[in-house]
Order: C-alpha cells, then structure tokens, then sequence
C-alpha cells in the first residue's frame, strides 16, 4: 500500500524517523522529522508503541490509534500508583511514559517512568536490564547525572522514580535557539562528559547519549538521563532490525553498526556528535534511510569539518570534536574521563555568558533575557511601568583581548538635547553616555566594558541594573518617553 499524503493524515497517526529512531505526531507541513529535518516514514502503528491504558493492563483494543492522549483522558492522571500521586504527563514514547508525581510518603515532586505494557513478559531480557540498569544508575549520585531513587514493579507495572528537572532538554534547546554560542556549547558539552564520566568509573556504559537524553535544569546545568534504556533499532514498520542493536543511529558510533558491544568509546562518540549538532545546529550525517547511515558510518573516514560549517570556531574546539567522534574506536579518547579532562582543557576558565546570567539575576525578579544572534538582550522592568533594554555583544578581538561591550538605547542624538546630555552624563557613577550609530541614526546610549576573561556575576549584575536605570532616565528626562 503507498503512503498517504502528508498533509492528509489523521492528527492520530505517527511518522517515523529512523535516524532518531522515534516516532512524531503531527508533524509540521512537509513530514520532516523536528529532530534531523530528514524526511520520514508513515506509520500507522504508533498506539502499540506509546499507549498506556491501566495499571499494567493491555490495551483492550491494540489497534487503536491512540499517538497522544490529553491529561484528562490519560488513565494514571490524578491516580495513585503504589506510593506516587500521577499528577501530569511530562512524555510519552517507545519505552513508555514519564509522569511528574508526588511521592506521597516523602512528600517531595518526583519524575515517575512507567515501563510500557508491550515489554512484557515476553520481553524478560529488556525487563531484567531495566531493573538491573535502573538500581546501577541509582548508585550514581553526580550533579550531572539525573538522580534515582528507586526502581521496582507493582500490579505488573514496571516503573522508575526519578529526580524532577523543571527544565526542558538539549534537544529543545537546540530546536528553539539552533546552533548555540561556541562557549555555551563547550560548558554543556564538558558539564555532560563529567557526569558520564562518573558513570565509566563505575563501569556502566549509557548506551544512548544523545540531546534528548540530556537534560537541563533551571540553572542550566546538564544532567544525564535513561542510562542503559537504549531503544532496540527499529526499521519503519517497528520492527527490530538486529538482536542486540541498540541506541539512536545518528549517534551510534560506527563499530555498533558491525555489531560490536557498546562501550565507553561508543558513548565518547555520541557525545562528540552532541557537540558537533550543538555547534553547527545540523548533525554531521543526515540519510533517508537506516541503511544509509549505516554505509555513512561503516564508509566515511571521519564526519564532515565543522570549521567548514562554523569558520569561527577554533581550531582546538574542532580537534576536539574529530577526537571524539574518529571513526575508529582505538583513535577516540578512551573513556569521557578523558573526554572531561579534554573538554576542559579547552574551555580554560571561561565561563559561558548564560550561566553568567543565571547566578547573576537568580535572585532579580526584574531582568529577563534572550539570546540576539551572538549577543544577548536582557530587558529591566522599572517603577511607573516604565522598561528598558540592555544589549551585550562580544567583541571580535582574539580570545585572550574578547571584551563584552554593555549598552542601552537612550534617544535620538538631536542637537538640542547636547547640552543636557553632557550635564547628565557627569553624574553618571557607572558607564557612560556615548554617541553609537543604530541602522545609520546617531543615538544617545549609556555603554560600559568588561574584558570577557574576567568578568563575573556581580560585575554583570551590577552594570546591567545601572545602565538601564542611567539609560531610562536620560530618555525620560530629554524625551518624556519609554521607547527603549
């Protein structure tokens, strides 16, 4: 039977993307995966994948097309499980469900994965090594690892309590913003390879590392999650496509597609290949097919050059990234103990400008931000309803001269407003009132420097609460107005 029209299916029926090795309803026009962009496979079975209708239950109907249910028809929302209260669906997939509850003896919120009922009894193995996974994940107490509390089965259900991120994960990170700061990108990338690091002393190896296995909490730090879940891969009708293949193919390393055993090496690979999507916003390999990412992986001698990609990003940062993900095994950092050692070496003692941001305002209600390219934008709410906008872009200067230049928008230099404009920047404590052409109109703005190496919370703290109080009241007093 041929596929249907994209754009005809029902909102109940799934696409699937075997690069991810995941299945997406509703997709956008076109039917690309929201992971890889790669074109996908229609697919109609998607309720036996996702669907969870009891307490361990089958489903009374397998055929049902069921590929997302709203809180209120799911049946675990607002029932209690054993000790946890099921408060919200946070996922759904393959595995299963992932719930947000409340651990009623302890009294403390809790992420609470539900095994899905198709891992059955006819699934021992997988069910042995999510008990056996689950309880060597729990030894693991790392602030970059999501920690667990507890593994076990009640009325046939399998499930595992997790620690709570009320954050989102690097895939939705890099869906939202694309291709991250190259700073940012070495802090999450070096933040990840210590928590897995951890995990290699202990000898467990993750299996499925990959962005949406990593997690970020509100203070943006990275936390890696689901060791040892890694999906079977799946060919486009849901079916196996060999005994004992496990992961994402857009990050398997290639000796998994020979059939050799995942190992540190395996993980140090998926990881170099986060790195790669975090800095480019693309994967280095993107195929229509799982047969061609195989030949990709089994053929290619080395992943394309990110500096063909991204020209500015240093060549230590890129040998990083071809260390990591070498084609052969051996040529590879051996385990992400290494990988954090390197990592870090590279990044030296710079500190990316979010985290910056976040131990700087975590206690100021009244400055937001949003990154502007490679800059950022932090917007100060003030008393009688009255903003203002503060702009930080880094220089191009080389690394060890990089200044980050701190400046806010006053008004239109007009002739009659020099005199006032001298009188009010002699009283200027912090920063200065400066002339800066914006889109070819002289204007008045309040600017302050910073050499990139050094600067710190308080110093970013402090300037961007004083450049946008100095900023509004120039506008206000040469203007009368709040445009800035």
């Amino acid at each position: 039977m041929s596929n249907p029209p994209i754009d005809s299916l029902s909102t109940t029926l799934t696409l699937f993307c075997v690069g991810c090795n995941e299945r997406f309803v509703q997709l956008a026009e076109g039917g690309v995966c929201p992971n890889c962009g790669e074109r996908c496979t229609y697919n109609d079975t998607s309720a036996q994948e996702t669907i969870i209708t009891g307490l361990g239950e089958e489903p009374a109907d397998a055929t049902r097309q069921v590929a997302h249910v709203k809180d209120a028809e799911d049946a675990l929302i607002g029932q209690s499980l054993h000790v946890y209260q099921c408060i919200s669906l946070l996922g759904s997939g393959g595995m299963g469900r992932v719930y947000l509850a409340l651990h009623n003896d302890l009294q403390r919120r809790c992420a609470l994965k539900i095994l899905s009922p198709k891992h059955g009894p006819a699934d021992d193995e997988f069910i042995e090594r999510f008990a056996q996974e689950g309880r060597a994940a729990a030894a693991l107490v790392h602030p970059n690892i999501v920690t667990v509390h507890a593994v076990g089965q009640v009325q046939g259900t399998h499930f595992l309590e997790m620690e709570f991120i009320s954050g989102r994960s690097l895939q939705e990170l890099i869906n939202d913003q694309g291709a991250l700061p190259v700073t940012r990108s070495l802090v999450l990338a070096s933040g990840a390879a210590d928590g897995l690091a951890a995990a290699h002393r202990e000898g467990i190896v993750h299996r499925d590392i990959k962005p949406d296995n990593i997690m970020l909490n509100r203070r943006s730090t990275p936390k890696l999650s689901d060791f040892g879940l890694a999906k079977r891969v799946l060919n486009s009708k849901g079916k196996p496509i060999a005994e004992g293949l496990c992961g994402t193919p857009n990050f398997m390393a290639p000796e998994l597609f020979n059939g050799e055993p995942a190992g540190p090496a395996s993980d140090v690979y998926a990881l170099g290949i986060c790195l790669y999507l975090m800095l480019t916003g693309e994967l280095p390999y993107r195929a229509e097919s799982l047969a061609q990412l195989r030949f990709r992986g089994r053929n290619e001698t080395a992943i394309p050059n990110l500096r063909d990609k991204r020209p500015e990003v240093g060549l230590e940062v890129a040998s990083a990234v071809a260390a990591m993900t070498d084609p052969v095994p051996a040529n590879r950092p051996r385990d992400a103990i290494e990988v954090a050692q390197l990592l870090h070496a590279v990044l030296g003692h710079e500190r990316d400008l979010e985290s910056l941001f976040i131990e700087a305002f975590r206690h100021e209600t009244s400055v937001v931000w949003e990154r502007d390219g490679d800059g950022y934008v932090l917007t100060r709410t003030l008393p009688g309803d009255r903003s203002q906008r503060v702009f930080l872009e880094p220089s191009s200067h080389d690394v060890s001269n990089r200044l980050l230049l701190f400046y806010s928008i006053c008004c239109p230099a007009e002739p009659e407003y020099y005199e006032q404009a001298l009188r009010l920047n002699s009283s200027m404590l912090h920063g200065s009132l400066a002339l800066r052409e914006i889109d070819g109109q002289p204007y008045f703005v309040v600017v302050d420097t910073y050499p990139r190496a050094t600067v710190d919370p308080d110093e970013i703290r402090r300037t961007v609460l004083e450049i946008a109080h100095h900023a509004d009241q120039v506008e206000h007093q040469l203007t009368g107005l709040d445009r800035h």
